[in-house]
Protein backbone atom coordinates (compact mmCIF):
# COMPACT_ATOMS: atom_id res chain seq x y z
CA UNK A 1 0.00 0.00 0.00
CA UNK A 2 1.20 3.49 -0.85
CA UNK A 3 -0.33 6.92 -0.23
CA UNK A 4 -0.28 9.51 -3.02
CA UNK A 5 -1.06 13.09 -1.95
CA UNK A 6 -2.24 16.00 -4.10
CA UNK A 7 -3.08 19.61 -3.31
CA UNK A 8 -6.80 20.24 -3.85
CA UNK A 9 -7.77 23.41 -5.71
CA UNK A 10 -11.35 24.66 -5.57
CA UNK A 11 -13.63 27.51 -4.61
CA UNK A 12 -14.40 28.84 -1.15
CA UNK A 13 -17.84 27.23 -1.23
CA UNK A 14 -16.21 23.88 -1.96
CA UNK A 15 -13.81 24.29 0.95
CA UNK A 16 -16.76 25.06 3.21
CA UNK A 17 -18.46 21.88 1.97
CA UNK A 18 -15.32 19.88 2.80
CA UNK A 19 -15.34 21.34 6.32
CA UNK A 20 -18.99 20.34 6.67
CA UNK A 21 -18.17 16.78 5.56
CA UNK A 22 -15.36 16.63 8.15
CA UNK A 23 -17.71 17.82 10.90
CA UNK A 24 -20.25 15.18 9.89
CA UNK A 25 -17.63 12.42 9.95
CA UNK A 26 -16.57 13.64 13.39
CA UNK A 27 -20.19 13.58 14.55
CA UNK A 28 -20.63 9.96 13.42
CA UNK A 29 -17.40 8.90 15.11
CA UNK A 30 -18.27 10.61 18.40
CA UNK A 31 -21.76 9.05 18.35
CA UNK A 32 -20.15 5.63 17.94
CA UNK A 33 -17.83 6.26 20.89
CA UNK A 34 -20.75 7.40 23.04
CA UNK A 35 -22.79 4.33 22.02
CA UNK A 36 -19.90 2.09 23.06
CA UNK A 37 -19.54 3.88 26.41
CA UNK A 38 -23.21 3.39 27.15
CA UNK A 39 -23.30 -0.22 25.90
CA UNK A 40 -20.04 -1.95 26.76
CA UNK A 41 -19.31 -5.06 24.73
CA UNK A 42 -20.84 -3.93 21.45
CA UNK A 43 -18.99 -4.96 18.29
CA UNK A 44 -18.26 -3.38 14.95
CA UNK A 45 -21.49 -4.70 13.41
CA UNK A 46 -23.51 -2.95 16.11
CA UNK A 47 -21.72 0.30 15.28
CA UNK A 48 -22.52 -0.18 11.60
CA UNK A 49 -26.19 -0.47 12.54
CA UNK A 50 -25.83 2.74 14.54
CA UNK A 51 -24.50 4.48 11.43
CA UNK A 52 -27.56 3.34 9.50
CA UNK A 53 -29.90 4.66 12.17
CA UNK A 54 -28.04 7.99 12.26
CA UNK A 55 -28.51 8.36 8.52
CA UNK A 56 -32.23 7.89 8.97
CA UNK A 57 -32.43 10.35 11.88
CA UNK A 58 -30.20 13.25 10.77
CA UNK A 59 -30.44 14.72 7.24
CA UNK A 60 -26.88 16.14 7.32
CA UNK A 61 -25.56 12.61 7.96
CA UNK A 62 -27.61 11.30 5.04
CA UNK A 63 -25.96 13.91 2.80
CA UNK A 64 -22.56 12.32 3.50
CA UNK A 65 -21.71 9.24 1.46
CA UNK A 66 -22.48 5.97 3.26
CA UNK A 67 -18.90 4.69 2.76
CA UNK A 68 -17.56 7.82 4.51
CA UNK A 69 -19.89 7.10 7.44
CA UNK A 70 -18.62 3.51 7.55
CA UNK A 71 -15.01 4.76 7.51
CA UNK A 72 -15.79 6.98 10.52
CA UNK A 73 -17.28 3.98 12.32
CA UNK A 74 -14.14 1.97 11.55
CA UNK A 75 -11.98 4.76 12.97
CA UNK A 76 -14.02 4.70 16.17
CA UNK A 77 -13.84 0.92 16.45
CA UNK A 78 -10.07 0.90 15.82
CA UNK A 79 -9.58 3.15 18.87
CA UNK A 80 -11.81 0.83 20.91
CA UNK A 81 -9.97 -2.29 19.75
CA UNK A 82 -6.60 -0.64 20.49
CA UNK A 83 -7.77 0.16 24.01
CA UNK A 84 -8.84 -3.46 24.63
CA UNK A 85 -5.58 -4.74 23.14
CA UNK A 86 -3.50 -2.52 25.44
CA UNK A 87 -5.49 -3.73 28.42
CA UNK A 88 -4.94 -7.39 27.49
CA UNK A 89 -1.22 -6.80 27.01
CA UNK A 90 -1.03 -4.91 30.35
CA UNK A 91 0.71 -1.96 28.74
CA UNK A 92 2.19 0.22 31.51
CA UNK A 93 0.67 3.65 32.02
CA UNK A 94 -2.39 4.90 30.20
CA UNK A 95 -4.17 2.38 27.99
CA UNK A 96 -5.51 4.86 25.42
CA UNK A 97 -9.16 5.11 26.44
CA UNK A 98 -11.19 6.28 23.41
CA UNK A 99 -11.82 10.02 23.39
CA UNK A 100 -14.19 12.30 21.52
CA UNK A 101 -12.83 14.24 18.57
CA UNK A 102 -13.03 18.02 18.95
CA UNK A 103 -11.49 19.38 15.77
CA UNK A 104 -11.31 16.69 13.10
CA UNK A 105 -9.30 17.65 10.01
CA UNK A 106 -10.06 14.74 7.68
CA UNK A 107 -12.85 12.72 6.10
CA UNK A 108 -12.31 9.39 4.40
CA UNK A 109 -14.21 7.77 1.53
CA UNK A 110 -13.98 4.15 0.42
CA UNK A 111 -14.50 3.00 -3.17
CA UNK A 112 -17.71 5.00 -3.66
CA UNK A 113 -18.70 8.64 -3.34
CA UNK A 114 -16.02 9.93 -5.74
CA UNK A 115 -14.93 9.64 -9.37
CA UNK A 116 -11.78 10.60 -11.26
CA UNK A 117 -11.72 12.39 -14.61
CA UNK A 118 -10.25 10.72 -17.71
CA UNK A 119 -7.03 12.70 -17.35
CA UNK A 120 -6.84 11.79 -13.61
CA UNK A 121 -6.21 15.47 -12.88
CA UNK A 122 -9.60 16.12 -11.31
CA UNK A 123 -11.74 14.34 -8.74
CA UNK A 124 -15.49 14.76 -8.23
CA UNK A 125 -17.23 13.90 -4.98
CA UNK A 126 -20.73 12.69 -5.79
CA UNK A 127 -22.47 12.84 -2.40
CA UNK A 128 -24.88 15.59 -1.38
CA UNK A 129 -22.40 17.68 0.60
CA UNK A 130 -21.73 19.86 -2.44
CA UNK A 131 -17.99 19.42 -2.67
CA UNK A 132 -18.12 18.85 -6.42
CA UNK A 133 -15.08 18.82 -8.70
CA UNK A 134 -11.60 19.59 -7.35
CA UNK A 135 -8.38 20.04 -9.30
CA UNK A 136 -5.45 17.88 -8.26
CA UNK A 137 -2.03 19.56 -8.13
CA UNK A 138 0.97 17.30 -7.65
CA UNK A 139 3.81 15.39 -9.28
CA UNK A 140 2.31 11.90 -8.99
CA UNK A 141 0.65 10.33 -12.04
CA UNK A 142 -2.49 8.35 -11.24
CA UNK A 143 -2.61 6.96 -14.79
CA UNK A 144 -0.14 4.28 -13.73
CA UNK A 145 -2.80 2.69 -11.50
CA UNK A 146 -6.21 1.18 -12.12
CA UNK A 147 -9.28 2.60 -10.41
CA UNK A 148 -9.75 -0.77 -8.67
CA UNK A 149 -6.36 -0.33 -7.00
CA UNK A 150 -7.50 2.84 -5.18
CA UNK A 151 -8.97 1.56 -1.91
CA UNK A 152 -9.46 4.83 0.00
CA UNK A 153 -9.67 8.55 -0.74
CA UNK A 154 -9.09 10.99 2.10
CA UNK A 155 -9.65 14.75 2.28
CA UNK A 156 -7.25 16.45 4.70
CA UNK A 157 -7.20 20.06 5.91
CA UNK A 158 -3.89 21.64 6.88
CA UNK A 159 -2.75 25.17 7.66
CA UNK A 160 -1.77 25.80 4.02
CA UNK A 161 -4.86 24.36 2.36
CA UNK A 162 -6.69 21.14 1.52
CA UNK A 163 -5.21 17.89 0.26
CA UNK A 164 -6.51 14.70 -1.35
CA UNK A 165 -4.81 11.42 -0.42
CA UNK A 166 -5.18 8.19 -2.42
CA UNK A 167 -4.47 4.84 -0.76
CA UNK A 168 -3.30 2.61 -3.64
CA UNK A 169 -2.84 -1.16 -3.36
CA UNK A 170 0.46 -1.96 -5.09
CA UNK A 171 3.54 -4.07 -4.49
CA UNK A 172 6.05 -1.52 -3.25
CA UNK A 173 9.09 -3.80 -3.14
CA UNK A 174 12.23 -2.90 -5.10
CA UNK A 175 14.84 -5.51 -6.03
CA UNK A 176 18.35 -4.41 -5.08
CA UNK A 177 21.77 -6.01 -5.15
CA UNK A 178 23.43 -6.88 -1.82
CA UNK A 179 26.17 -4.52 -0.70
CA UNK A 180 27.88 -6.81 1.81
CA UNK A 181 27.95 -4.07 4.42
CA UNK A 182 26.49 -3.82 7.92
CA UNK A 183 26.09 -0.79 10.16
CA UNK A 184 25.03 0.14 13.68
CA UNK A 185 23.43 3.49 14.50
CA UNK A 186 23.52 5.39 17.79
CA UNK A 187 21.17 8.38 17.75
CA UNK A 188 21.90 11.42 19.88
CA UNK A 189 21.26 15.10 20.49
CA UNK A 190 24.68 16.49 19.64
CA UNK A 191 24.78 14.50 16.38
CA UNK A 192 21.67 13.10 14.71
CA UNK A 193 23.36 9.70 14.60
CA UNK A 194 26.83 8.18 14.78
CA UNK A 195 27.40 4.91 12.95
CA UNK A 196 29.77 2.04 13.67
CA UNK A 197 32.18 3.32 11.01
CA UNK A 198 32.71 6.58 12.88
CA UNK A 199 30.63 8.77 10.56
CA UNK A 200 28.34 11.32 12.21
CA UNK A 201 25.26 12.92 10.67
CA UNK A 202 24.74 16.49 11.96
CA UNK A 203 21.55 17.26 13.85
CA UNK A 204 19.64 19.98 11.91
CA UNK A 205 17.56 21.14 14.93
CA UNK A 206 14.70 22.49 12.83
CA UNK A 207 12.61 23.57 15.82
CA UNK A 208 15.47 25.31 17.60
CA UNK A 209 16.45 27.31 14.51
CA UNK A 210 12.83 28.43 13.95
CA UNK A 211 11.98 29.03 17.60
CA UNK A 212 12.47 32.80 17.35
CA UNK A 213 9.95 33.04 14.51
CA UNK A 214 7.52 30.80 16.39
CA UNK A 215 7.61 33.08 19.44
CA UNK A 216 6.92 36.07 17.20
CA UNK A 217 3.87 34.35 15.67
CA UNK A 218 2.65 33.23 19.10
CA UNK A 219 2.81 36.80 20.38
CA UNK A 220 0.77 37.94 17.37
CA UNK A 221 -1.91 35.40 18.25
CA UNK A 222 -2.06 36.41 21.91
CA UNK A 223 -2.50 40.09 21.02
CA UNK A 224 -5.54 39.54 18.80
CA UNK A 225 -9.06 39.68 20.10
CA UNK A 226 -10.60 36.31 20.78
CA UNK A 227 -12.99 34.90 18.14
CA UNK A 228 -11.98 37.66 15.70
CA UNK A 229 -11.03 37.23 12.05
CA UNK A 230 -7.55 38.64 12.68
CA UNK A 231 -6.95 36.05 15.40
CA UNK A 232 -7.92 33.26 12.99
CA UNK A 233 -5.44 34.62 10.46
CA UNK A 234 -2.72 34.81 13.10
CA UNK A 235 -3.43 31.22 14.18
CA UNK A 236 -3.21 30.09 10.55
CA UNK A 237 0.17 31.83 10.13
CA UNK A 238 1.42 30.16 13.32
CA UNK A 239 0.19 26.82 12.03
CA UNK A 240 2.08 27.30 8.76
CA UNK A 241 5.35 27.71 10.67
CA UNK A 242 4.71 24.51 12.64
CA UNK A 243 3.76 22.72 9.42
CA UNK A 244 7.01 23.76 7.77
CA UNK A 245 9.03 22.45 10.72
CA UNK A 246 7.25 19.09 10.66
CA UNK A 247 7.78 18.77 6.91
CA UNK A 248 11.47 19.62 7.22
CA UNK A 249 11.91 17.03 9.97
CA UNK A 250 10.07 14.38 7.99
CA UNK A 251 11.99 14.98 4.76
CA UNK A 252 15.30 14.91 6.63
CA UNK A 253 14.45 11.61 8.34
CA UNK A 254 13.24 10.15 5.05
CA UNK A 255 16.35 11.20 3.10
CA UNK A 256 18.81 9.96 5.71
CA UNK A 257 16.97 6.66 6.29
CA UNK A 258 16.81 5.94 2.57
CA UNK A 259 20.55 6.52 2.13
CA UNK A 260 21.40 4.29 5.09
CA UNK A 261 19.15 1.44 3.95
CA UNK A 262 20.31 1.50 0.33
CA UNK A 263 23.97 1.39 1.36
CA UNK A 264 23.83 -1.55 3.80
CA UNK A 265 22.41 -5.05 4.00
CA UNK A 266 21.81 -4.90 7.75
CA UNK A 267 21.04 -1.81 9.83
CA UNK A 268 20.98 -2.02 13.63
CA UNK A 269 19.56 0.74 15.80
CA UNK A 270 18.38 1.32 19.35
CA UNK A 271 14.93 0.24 20.50
CA UNK A 272 14.28 3.50 22.35
CA UNK A 273 11.12 4.28 24.32
CA UNK A 274 10.63 7.90 23.30
CA UNK A 275 7.55 8.28 25.49
CA UNK A 276 9.67 7.58 28.56
CA UNK A 277 12.63 9.68 27.44
CA UNK A 278 10.59 12.88 27.00
CA UNK A 279 9.60 12.71 30.67
CA UNK A 280 12.95 14.36 31.29
CA UNK A 281 11.81 17.99 31.00
CA UNK A 282 15.36 19.23 30.53
CA UNK A 283 15.78 17.27 27.30
CA UNK A 284 12.17 16.82 26.10
CA UNK A 285 12.27 19.67 23.58
CA UNK A 286 15.57 18.53 22.06
CA UNK A 287 14.43 14.89 21.88
CA UNK A 288 11.20 15.81 20.11
CA UNK A 289 13.12 18.11 17.78
CA UNK A 290 15.49 15.30 16.78
CA UNK A 291 12.64 13.05 15.60
CA UNK A 292 14.19 9.68 16.48
CA UNK A 293 10.92 7.76 16.26
CA UNK A 294 10.18 9.14 12.80
CA UNK A 295 13.66 8.17 11.68
CA UNK A 296 13.13 4.63 12.96
CA UNK A 297 9.79 4.32 11.13
CA UNK A 298 11.39 5.33 7.83
CA UNK A 299 14.22 2.86 8.42
CA UNK A 300 11.67 0.08 8.83
CA UNK A 301 9.68 1.21 5.80
CA UNK A 302 12.66 1.37 3.45
CA UNK A 303 13.99 -1.87 4.93
CA UNK A 304 10.85 -3.66 3.73
CA UNK A 305 10.82 -1.81 0.42
CA UNK A 306 14.43 -2.59 -0.52
CA UNK A 307 14.58 -6.00 1.15
CA UNK A 308 17.13 -5.02 3.80
CA UNK A 309 17.41 -6.30 7.37
CA UNK A 310 16.58 -3.82 10.14
CA UNK A 311 17.19 -4.84 13.75
CA UNK A 312 16.13 -2.96 16.90
CA UNK A 313 18.56 -3.58 19.75
CA UNK A 314 17.97 -3.12 23.47
CA UNK A 315 20.02 0.03 24.26
CA UNK A 316 20.87 -1.07 27.81
CA UNK A 317 24.61 -0.60 28.58
CA UNK A 318 25.51 0.06 24.93
CA UNK A 319 27.06 3.40 25.95
CA UNK A 320 28.73 2.03 29.08
CA UNK A 321 30.22 -1.17 27.69
CA UNK A 322 33.66 -1.11 26.08
CA UNK A 323 33.49 -2.32 22.49
CA UNK A 324 37.09 -3.56 22.73
CA UNK A 325 37.18 -5.66 25.91
CA UNK A 326 33.54 -5.70 27.07
CA UNK A 327 34.17 -4.04 30.44
CA UNK A 328 31.56 -1.67 31.89
CA UNK A 329 32.79 1.92 32.14
CA UNK A 330 30.32 4.14 33.99
CA UNK A 331 29.96 7.62 32.53
CA UNK A 332 27.49 10.49 32.72
CA UNK A 333 25.77 12.14 29.76
CA UNK A 334 28.29 15.00 29.84
CA UNK A 335 31.20 12.57 29.31
CA UNK A 336 31.60 12.39 25.54
CA UNK A 337 34.75 10.22 25.37
CA UNK A 338 34.95 6.54 26.25
CA UNK A 339 38.15 5.74 28.16
CA UNK A 340 38.64 2.14 29.27
CA UNK A 341 41.24 0.58 31.58
CA UNK A 342 42.38 -1.59 28.69
CA UNK A 343 43.71 1.55 27.01
CA UNK A 344 40.89 1.83 24.46
CA UNK A 345 39.86 5.46 23.84
CA UNK A 346 37.01 6.36 21.48
CA UNK A 347 34.13 8.76 21.04
CA UNK A 348 31.23 7.75 23.28
CA UNK A 349 28.64 7.50 20.47
CA UNK A 350 31.00 5.64 18.12
CA UNK A 351 31.66 3.07 20.85
CA UNK A 352 27.91 2.66 21.42
CA UNK A 353 27.26 2.20 17.68
CA UNK A 354 29.80 -0.63 17.53
CA UNK A 355 28.14 -2.33 20.51
CA UNK A 356 24.72 -2.00 18.84
CA UNK A 357 26.02 -3.65 15.67
CA UNK A 358 27.66 -6.47 17.64
CA UNK A 359 24.38 -7.21 19.44
CA UNK A 360 22.54 -7.30 16.12
CA UNK A 361 25.08 -9.64 14.54
CA UNK A 362 25.13 -11.97 17.54
CA UNK A 363 21.75 -13.46 16.67
CA UNK A 364 19.60 -14.23 13.62
CA UNK A 365 18.26 -11.16 11.81
CA UNK A 366 14.78 -10.73 10.37
CA UNK A 367 13.41 -8.36 7.77
CA UNK A 368 11.55 -5.61 9.52
CA UNK A 369 11.94 -4.60 13.13
CA UNK A 370 13.19 -7.25 15.48
CA UNK A 371 13.92 -6.32 19.08
CA UNK A 372 17.05 -7.96 20.46
CA UNK A 373 17.76 -8.23 24.14
CA UNK A 374 21.28 -7.47 25.25
CA UNK A 375 21.29 -10.79 27.17
CA UNK A 376 20.25 -12.88 24.14
CA UNK A 377 22.41 -15.81 23.19
CA UNK A 378 24.28 -15.70 19.89
CA UNK A 379 24.62 -17.94 16.85
CA UNK A 380 26.77 -21.02 16.60
CA UNK A 381 29.67 -18.83 15.45
CA UNK A 382 30.46 -15.36 16.76
CA UNK A 383 30.40 -12.44 14.34
CA UNK A 384 32.37 -9.24 14.29
CA UNK A 385 31.44 -5.66 13.45
CA UNK A 386 32.12 -4.65 9.87
CA UNK A 387 32.55 -8.22 8.53
CA UNK A 388 30.67 -9.05 5.32
CA UNK A 389 27.55 -11.10 6.03
CA UNK A 390 28.20 -13.66 3.32
CA UNK A 391 31.50 -14.56 5.01
CA UNK A 392 29.91 -15.38 8.39
CA UNK A 393 30.29 -19.09 9.18
CA UNK A 394 27.29 -20.85 10.68
CA UNK A 395 25.12 -17.71 10.65
CA UNK A 396 21.66 -17.73 9.09
CA UNK A 397 19.65 -14.79 7.84
CA UNK A 398 15.93 -15.49 7.58
CA UNK A 399 13.51 -13.04 6.07
CA UNK A 400 10.02 -12.92 7.46
CA UNK A 401 6.91 -12.00 5.48
CA UNK A 402 6.55 -8.34 4.43
CA UNK A 403 4.99 -5.97 6.90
Amino acid sequence: MIVLEFKAKGKTTQYNAIDEAMRTAQFVRNKAIRFWMDNRGVGQKDLYRLSKSLRGEFPFVTALNSSACQASIERAYSSIARFYDNCKKSVPGKKGYPKFKKNSRSVEYKTSGWSLSQTRKQITFTDKKGIGKLKLKGTWDLNFYQIEQIKRVRLVRRADGYYVQFLVSVDNKVETQPTGKTIGLDVGLKEFYTDSNGHSEPNPRFYRTTEKRLKFRQRRVSRKKRASANRKKAINQLGRVHLKISRQRQEHAKRVARCVIQSHDLVAYEDLRIKNLVKNHCLAKSINDAGWYQFRKWLEYFGVKFGRITVAVNPAYTSQQCSNCGAIVKKSLSTRTHVCECGFVMDRDWNAAINILKLALSTVGHTGTWVIDSNASGDSTSTHAGVILSEQVGSKIEESSPL
